[in-house]
């Protein structure tokens, strides 16, 4: 039977190439003990659903549809519980009622969680008062704090890892099918701290959609003979950079024979690690999965075209996204001609953005932050950029969270550089908060919109 995997391409095969940004375990033998252990461990996700992903994908390349991915910049051991991932779930959901709602546009839904654990880091240690110290890299390797134990990465870290991504993912799942995701609970999805005017109109859009059902009903349709109105499909995503966890959960499937990334439906390859005759690559190029590659400022058109020929020689639609992180200032010099020269290839490539690491800043007290202006310049030239060159603006990837925090400056609730201390709880990045993000939501939802007069 024929599998997406080449000739050349093995399990493997990537411990052959150069691996950038993996952490140096001092115990190797421990290691390969906990690789043996999760290789027998049930798979995260199955092939039948990157399969179901892949499909809707292939329409958001189409322009027939939009990918909505979003979640923590790097999941949490210690704050790990069901509140975070239902209030994350919930915003997710309240950004996709406003996406499909206001924008009038279907919405593949795919978080990045139940897996998001590793970290690539600028450089390998960090120094504090003169300590040097390997860089946290993420808690399925080592950990926050800033000692010497604490930053030796631990194989156990791995396994940890797995469970509480089977945990999550036993919630999602739960949420999705059980009865968080019915419409009618649509006004319910409002967080409790939700406040201003994206509140007041998610609510009264809320309402409109309550009148549409409540007609439905009347004509007979309702959640309890439509399963469409009271579940929802949500796909999962991370950045596959730690490569021993994601070979040890690549699975052959019986019913096709292909090799499938089981620990997501999704896997991407960040900016740092995208090199063209490196590991990522050359694991990533075997598996089945839909991917993402993570496109910044210095890509040239042959990286673009070389990337498709490793990652999806067959030129399959849905396979293959490339999410693009530039920065506001640097967009709209960058992209249009990265969009000229690919175009006329005929590649099936779905085009989606990430306006949150391109305009990280660093605030005067220290705080790594983001603006929101600058995030919404991003995107808007984003869509502008490829109406101009009769492209699909297909998707927005964003850092996010469901809690109040006050990481990212700007936006409705007019958070400063004063008040990033009030609730900055990062794991390492700025992420957006639920009145950002469906605030951000709305005006994507407009510009969808408009896409379609």
């Amino acid at each position: 039977m024929q599998t997406t995997s080449s000739i050349d391409w093995e399990l493997k095969s990537w411990r052959h190439k150069t691996a950038l940004q993996q952490p140096i375990y001092k115990n190797l033998q421990e290691l390969e003990q906990v690789e043996a252990k999760l290789r027998k461990l049930p798979p995260l996700v199955f092939a039948g659903e990157a399969r179901s992903l892949k499909t809707h994908l292939a329409k958001v390349a189409k322009g027939e549809a939009f990918l909505l991915q979003g979640g923590d910049c790097a999941e949490s051991f210690n704050d790990f519980n069901a509140i975070k991932i239902r209030d994350l779930f919930k915003v997710i959901l309240q950004m996709a009622v406003v996406l499909t709602y206001a924008g009038a546009c279907p919405i593949v839904k795919v978080g990045r969680l139940a897996g998001q654990f590793a970290k690539p880091r600028s450089s390998d240690y960090e120094s504090i008062n003169g300590v040097s110290l390997p860089s946290y890299r993420g808690d399925i390797i080592n950990s926050i704090e800033f000692s010497e134990s604490a930053r030796e990465p631990n194989p156990q870290r791995i396994l940890e890892a797995y469970h509480q991504s089977a945990a999550t993912l036993n919630l999602i799942r739960a949420f999705a099918q059980g009865g968080l995701a019915n419409l009618n609970q649509v006004q319910r999805w409002n967080l409790d701290f939700a406040s201003g005017s994206s509140s007041v109109r998610y609510q009264e859009m809320a309402q409109k959609i309550n009148q549409a059902l409540e007609f439905m009903e009347a004509c007979g349709i309702s959640s309890k003979n439509t399963p469409i109105l009271r579940e929802t499909e949500f796909y999962t995503s991370h950045e596959a950079l730690l490569l021993n966890y994601e070979e040890a959960l690549t699975r052959q499937d019986h019913l096709t024979g292909q090799w499938y990334d089981c620990s997501a439906h999704m896997l991407w390859i960040g900016e740092r690690t995208r090199n063209l005759d490196g590991a990522h690559l050359e694991f990533l190029k075997g598996v089945d999965n839909p991917l993402g590659v993570k496109i910044g400022p210095n890509a040239t058109k042959e990286d673009v075209l070389k990337i498709c020929d490793i990652l999806n020689p067959k030129n399959e639609a849905g396979r293959l996204n490339f999410i693009i992180r530039m920065g506001a200032d640097t967009i709209n010099e960058k992209l249009p001609r990265l969009l000229k020269g690919v175009k006329g290839e005929g590649r099936e490539i779905v085009w989606s953005i990430d306006p949150m690491h391109g305009n990280t800043t660093k605030a005067s007290s220290g705080y790594k932050t983001r603006a929101f202006d600058n995030i919404l310049s991003e995107v808007k030239s984003f869509f502008e950029i490829h109406r101009s060159e009769g492209t699909y603006a297909g998707g927005v990837h964003l850092e996010m969270t469901g809690e109040n925090v006050t990481e990212c400056i700007g936006g409705m609730q007019a958070i400063t550089e004063e008040n990033l201390g009030c609730n900055y709880n990062t794991q390492c990045d700025p992420r957006l908060n639920a009145n950002q993000a469906v605030e951000l939501s709305f005006l994507i939802a407009d510009i969808l919109k408009h896409r379609k007069i």
